[in-house]
């Protein structure tokens, strides 16, 4: 069920919160945390919105959406109410702000927010330079950007290490949860001869990719260079080198000298799924952090050549 309602005001909403509960069509005792999810004007806003209902399902919660429209016009809140087959385990509450409203969003958030529970930002398109001192991402104990569509992926990736505060996460880095288990799975098998060096292969400009390198080079302690292809990791050894890529059919393929070929099904994992793991934890993500100081102690296959 969707009920909008176009130029309206907080109290109004708050209102109409209240009639859809006693209607039996939400039930706020259930819910675990309030997520806000805010977009810019011409952002995805439905995609969000849809990945915010599936992830509800493991963690219900309360979205709030706070959809930037156009600033030119006159100041204006137009709002919608979900529930039910709309806003999966969740209830949904999107404010489309309009005019000078568009700067104050924190202030029209506020009386949605549910008592008592833990509060998660996320922006899924562009996110605010300093996630930890924008007004709406102050609101969150954890806060989540996405640096896996950035136009300049060193850029972001500086700019997330520069103004980190705990509580940050990235899409990009929940993406290759998968990746890091199996490498780590991998590594702890015999023999246990000392890695020397890595070399992480993947595409150019891919957030993901660079943050798997940035913590490979923190977590091991050793050179790890970073090369454009397609993906694949080799940590080299005294007794051979370690390789993880993929196969056909999406698998990852795991090679260890005097072992078979180890293969695990390995499916591309969608935003939802995603979403969901970032919301298991409110908790500092300092692993992130250090994949993010990782990263600026690479070395590029380039300047190997170049040396």
């Amino acid at each position: 069920m969707i009920v909008e309602l176009p130029d309206t005001n907080t109290t109004a909403i708050s209102k109409e919160l209240i009639k859809v509960r006693d209607s039996g069509g939400a039930f706020t005792s259930g819910r675990v945390l309030t997520l806000l999810v805010c977009t810019n004007e011409g952002e995805p806003t439905e995609a969000a919105i849809e990945a915010a209902n599936e992830a509800s399902r493991e963690h219900p919660c309360r979205v709030i959406v706070v959809a930037r429209a156009d600033r030119s016009g006159p100041s204006r809140l137009d709002a919608e109410i979900r529930v039910g087959g709309d806003a999966g385990a969740s209830e949904v509450v999107v404010l489309h702000l309009f005019g000078d409203l568009v700067d104050h969003g924190k202030s029209v958030v506020i009386p949605f927010m549910l008592p008592d529970t833990p509060v998660v930002t996320w922006w899924p398109g562009h996110a605010p330079a300093n996630p930890a001192a924008d007004p709406i991402g102050q609101l969150g104990k954890r806060r989540i950007t996405d640096s896996t569509k950035a136009t300049d992926v060193a850029a972001t990736l500086a700019q997330s290490l520069a103004t980190y505060a705990p509580g940050d996460s990235d899409i990009a880095w929940s993406r290759i949860t998968v990746w890091r288990a199996l490498l780590t799975s991998a590594l702890d098998q015999p023999p246990h001869s000392p890695i020397t060096e890595v070399e992480v292969q993947g595409p150019a400009d891919t957030a993901a990719v660079e943050l798997l390198a940035g913590w490979l080079h923190s977590a091991l302690g050793v050179p790890v260079t970073r090369s454009v292809g397609s993906f694949q990791v080799t940590a080299s050894r005294d007794s051979g080198p370690l390789v993880l890529c993929v196969g056909m059919g999406n698998q990852a393929i795991i090679s260890i000298p005097g072992k078979p070929d180890g293969k695990v099904a390995l499916p591309d994992r969608e935003l939802r799924s995603c979403l969901a793991e970032e919301l298991r934890r409110l908790d500092p993500d300092e692993t992130y952090h250090l994949a993010l100081q990782g990263i600026s102690g690479l070395t590029r296959a380039e300047d190997k050549i170049h040396s």
